[in-house]
């Protein structure tokens, strides 16, 4: 087998904005893995710096990373790839999940089957997504979940953490009064404060809350879990297999992203193991390019809830696949992820 990467600079439609922060574009570092008769597997990296990874750290370990793919030189032993991947590079998830993505895809194009169909999955069982809405102005907030519902999505993400938090909820709830809603905190409420807003979120009709505290407060963590009149569900508290069970007895629900975690055989394990502590399961991203977000897509049919429109933000995008249009899973029926050059 041999290996390639390059990195790619993606606009957002318009600004993604969080309670951490705003950003008009993101970089993602693709990768490509070929094998002798000239299959190409694709996959791609979305580094988050709020866990220590950007597209320089990425592209400073791939190499590394690739080697041990071409070692190995056998797509199909997919296990064996995953551990020497985490052996050679302990951290950096995003650049290992991209490699792991690529090998995933070329590995099922050769068996001619898509990924799916690999973990012997029934696509029709995929979750809706939801949309994103991130913070802006109350109003421009409401305006954009208007759009989304009439675009065909019946479920909107409202990003919060912010000195008007209920103003902005309230104007997306009256732009979209029959939607289900659910609310990302991204950490930037005390638990006091969650517990206080959980009330009125829940008045207003909310499904569940998304990280509300810091994950370095894991007490908060479990006092509004204990306390809110919404279900809870971490994000930033998961990020690999161990945090599973930390958190078992703190949320209702866990967010995996394959960004996170590292790999697709990870995240599949991280789902089984979230089962095994009886919690529900969502399925997120970051803002992405299809190339990385359609191995999740994949996935989507394991779990009870899915948050995978990073690629619908982009302004542009250099790779189609499956696709959300209107919030309902489309995956193309061909071997691998789907994933294609635009």
């Amino acid at each position: 087998m041999n290996a390639e990467f390059e990195r790619l600079t993606l606009p957002i439609d318009g600004a993604f904005t969080i309670s951490r922060g705003s950003k008009t574009e993101v970089e993602t570092v693709v990768v490509r893995v070929s094998d002798e008769g000239g299959q190409t597997g694709i996959g791609a990296a979305a580094p988050d710096a709020h866990y220590g990874e950007t597209a320089d750290t990425v592209c400073a370990v791939l190499p590394a990373l690739l080697d041990a793919v071409e070692d190995v030189n056998d797509p199909l032993a997919l296990d064996t790839i995953e551990r020497r991947l985490r052996t050679v590079v302990r951290d950096n998830p995003a650049a290992r999940a991209a490699v792991s993505i690529a090998v995933h895809d070329l590995a099922t194009r050769r068996l001619g089957v898509p990924l799916y169909r690999y973990f012997g999955l029934d696509a029709d069982r995929a979750p809706p997504t939801s949309y994103t809405i991130p913070i802006d102005d109350p109003e421009a907030m409401g305006k954009r979940a208007a759009a989304v519902v009439d675009d065909g999505y019946g479920i909107v993400k409202v990003k919060l953490g912010t000195d008007r938090d209920r103003e902005r909820m309230e104007a997306v709830r009256a732009a979209a009064p029959d939607a289900t809603v659910r609310v990302d905190a991204n950490e930037a409420w005390t638990p006091s404060g969650a517990i206080q807003n959980c009330e009125w979120l829940a008045d207003l009709g909310v499904e569940f809350v998304e990280q509300p505290v810091p994950a370095e407060n894991p007490d908060g963590l479990r006092r509004v879990y204990e306390r809110s009149a919404l279900p809870v569900a971490a994000d930033e508290s998961c990020v690999s297999l161990p945090d599973v069970p930390a958190v078992a007895n703190s949320v209702d629900i866990v967010n995996l992203k394959l960004m996170k975690c590292g790999g697709v055989r990870e995240a599949a394990r991280m789902v089984h193991a979230a089962r095994a502590q009886g919690l529900e399961v969502m399925l997120g991203c970051m803002v992405e390019s299809t190339a990385s977000i359609a191995a999740a897509c994949h996935l989507a049919p394991l779990v009870d809830y899915v948050d995978l429109d990073g690629s619908l933000l982009l302004a542009e995008d250099a790779y189609e696949g499956p696709s959300y249009a209107g919030g309902t899973l489309a995956i193309p029926d061909r071997p691998g992820t789907g994933v294609q050059s635009t």
